[in-house]
């Protein structure tokens, strides 16, 4: 009985089909990285305060004075939410009397913005922030809508695996990128922020669902050794660079609806790659359709100058999975015995508070001192080394050791910026870029730490809930992000703790590097100080397991 590997061995691993399969999947994840995290701009809060209007009866020294004073970053500055009382002003005014001097400001009445928001542009041109006024109490919404995006990548990532499973990697990546570009280009119509976000939401399925399906199809097409290299370094170096065009884009387009636009238009350029990538021959061969796969690897064959054998695959030959019985697991069997259920829970708290601190800092960029522009860049340009060095780590170093000190580096650094002088901001930035490389290391890590972790038989299941936990942490991170404006450092402190936490968790998981994956769950390696107690009697046959190993499919952050 061949296997596909064995019957596609005579294309070669790097032939000018595989090259071309490379970076087209690769460069279909570009959008990913600016609609990803657009909001960053399409939400800026620029610097705000209540309106005074022009028959308010003030004098040009009331006027000036009517905006109370308010201590913000440990020095004084105009409130951006409060006035005091027109009506007050106006009665002084009138009796000519001075701000200051006659009256004391400080025991005046105060009332909220009661005539809007003036906005600086000096920053931003429009944001949906100053189109619908999500300042003050609705303040809230801003970070809403982050999260609200990230509850579209969850639902997105429920369903896009069984979306390909059935209809094809092609055609699920094709329909979902037109699915991120229209819902996207309605969203530059919006006309309220409540039809904003539900948009959004649609855009984050899309965007996820567009992900899984390349990075599938990815891995299905190109050889082993090459497949590695895409799975890590080609969609996350892409992801990168999608991530840096963001505030080019920003900064030389700076209305929200125009930007918005701007950043989906380049989802066009990819339906003449309807033509050039193929479908995923294990899948056609999974569906029954032999032919279909075997006109796929023929054309590959003449790309790569190859001549192919008269038969490639012979259905009485070729090993089909679905015709052999298959044994079945829950998310039940990722707590059967204590040692996968501790796993399982370590997984999962450490997938969530990595995602916490990757968004959160990605998020926070506007917040950080010094052009908002320059550092959105700085934070995309800092993911490409933090990229290759996981990539090196994990060809050469135990895994536990690798992760951990990815994760101290970024938690500590994190936790050091509260101590850095006001007036040394360079190395505030330099600091949170430093984090940003160490929990972004760490994120790229995750994924092959945990699915070395998992037996085969539930390895898809146990990637598949930590990545759900990811989500959850994504969705969370805006309003850690949030928290910034009652304390400047509290982002800092509590997503550095957690991530110095997460550190020292990873500690106690077994080390998996040069071992063997394991196929069972009696053969999953022991955690660290937790004694090991033998499975239930309850636990499937690993005879029957060894004989129904699982095909690993890959999730994407």
């Amino acid at each position: 009985m061949r296997d596909y590997d064995a019957a596609t061995a005579f294309l070669g691993e790097w032939g000018r089909f595989q090259r071309l399969v490379f970076f087209l999947l690769s460069a279909s994840i570009i959008p990913n990285g600016f609609n990803g995290l657009s909001i960053v701009f399409l939400a800026g809060t620029p610097e705000h305060r209540c309106v005074v209007p022009r028959g308010a009866n003030l004098s040009g020294e009331w006027r000036n004075a009517s905006i109370p004073l308010e201590l913000r970053g440990g020095q004084e500055a105009p409130s951006r939410c409060r006035r005091y009382r027109l009506a007050a002003l106006a009665n002084f005014s009138a009796l000519g009397l001075r701000p200051g001097s006659d009256v004391e400001l400080e025991a005046l009445e105060q009332e909220p913005c009661l005539d809007g928001w003036e906005y600086s542009r000096d920053v931003y041109r429009s944001t949906i922030v100053t189109e619908w006024n999500l300042v003050c109490a609705n303040d809230w919404k801003g970070p809403l809508s982050t999260s609200l995006f990230f509850v579209g990548v969850l639902l997105g990532s429920f369903i896009s695996g069984q979306l390909s499973d059935k209809f094809g990697r092609k055609n699920v990546l094709f329909a979902t990128l037109a699915m991120q570009t229209g819902f996207s280009f309605i969203q530059v119509f919006s006309t309220s922020w409540e039809m904003f976000s539900v948009l959004f939401v649609l855009v984050g399925m899309g965007q996820i669902s567009n992900y899984v399906a390349a990075f599938v199809l990815g891995t299905e097409i190109l050889g082993k050794s090459i497949r590695v290299l895409f799975s890590t370094l080609g969609v996350c170096i892409f992801y990168a660079v999608g991530y840096m065009l963001l505030p080019l884009f920003a900064f030389f387009i700076r209305d929200w609806r125009m930007l918005l636009l701007a950043l989906t238009l380049p989802g066009l350029l990819f339906i003449p790659l309807w033509w050039v990538i193929p479908e995923s021959p294990r899948w056609l061969i999974s569906q029954g359709r032999f032919q279909e796969a075997e006109d796929i690897i023929r054309k590959a064959a003449k790309t790569n100058g190859i001549t192919a054998p008269d038969v490639i695959f012979d259905p009485s030959e070729l090993q089909d999975v679905n015709s052999q019985k298959q044994q079945t697991y829950t998310i039940l069997d990722l707590m059967k015995t204590r040692n996968i259920l501790t796993i399982t829970i370590m997984s999962v708290l450490l997938w969530m508070i990595i995602s916490v601190g990757y968004f959160g800092l990605s998020l926070d960029t506007p917040n950080l001192h010094g052009d908002v522009y320059v550092n959105c860049f700085l934070s995309a340009v800092i993911e490409v080394p933090a990229y290759i060095i996981s990539w090196l780590l994990l060809r050469n170093l135990p895994r536990r050791y690798s992760m951990a000190a990815a994760l101290f580096l970024g938690g500590c650094v994190l936790l050091f910026i509260q101590l850095v002088p006001s007036h040394i901001r360079a190395l505030s930035i330099f600091l949170v870029m430093l984090g940003k490389f160490g929990i972004t290391s760490a994120f790229s890590m995750v994924y092959v730490y945990t699915a070395e972790l998992y037996p085969t038989v539930v390895r898809n299941m146990g990637v598949g809930a930590s990545s759900m936990a990811s989500r959850l942490g994504s969705i969370l991170s805006p309003y850690f992000v949030y928290l910034g404006a009652y304390d400047r450092f509290l982002p800092y402190i509590l997503m550095g703790s957690l991530t110095v936490l997460s550190g020292i968790l990873t500690l106690f998981l077994p080390e998996s590097y040069g071992m063997p994956l394991p196929d069972t769950i009696d053969q999953m390696l022991r955690v660290k100080g937790l004694e090991y107690r033998p499975p239930s009697s309850s636990t499937r046959d690993s005879k029957e397991e060894e004989e129904n190993p699982e095909i690993l499919k890959s999730t994407a952050f």
